[in-house]
């Protein structure tokens, strides 16, 4: 069963950073692109970073020069160093793995709070 486990969400203070961890197994990592989604209350859920099998990123305009995200193949894991962090980043943050469309995988969520 293919598994992806975020973690290191929390609660900060704006103008903090977080850093969030997406460990997968069960699949062959090295060639998936990987994806940060998040989605806050009453808004959609929206593409927040990703990452090609080759290391190429791209990212939503709002979080351009704030986040950064990296991958270890050699560890099965894709971070999402988040910088300069506003409270409209409060979202739940889902890790997510796709190779084609339609076949991809999701994890459970972990929760970033960012208030004053």
């Amino acid at each position: 069963q293919v598994q992806l486990v975020e973690s290191g969400g929390g609660l900060v203070q704006p103008g903090g950073s977080l850093r969030l961890s997406c460990a997968a197994s069960r699949i062959i990592f090295s060639i998936y692109t990987m994806h940060w989604y998040r989605q806050a209350p009453g808004k959609q859920r929206e593409l927040v970073a990703a990452i090609s099998s080759g290391g190429s990123t791209n990212y939503t305009d709002s979080v351009k020069g704030r986040f950064t995200i990296s991958r270890d193949n050699a560890k099965n894991t894709v971070h999402l160093q988040m910088n300069s962090l506003k409270p409209e980043d409060t979202a739940v943050y889902y890790c997510n793995a796709r190779r084609i469309p339609g076949l991809n995988y999701w994890g459970q969520g972990t929760q970033v709070t960012v208030s004053t």
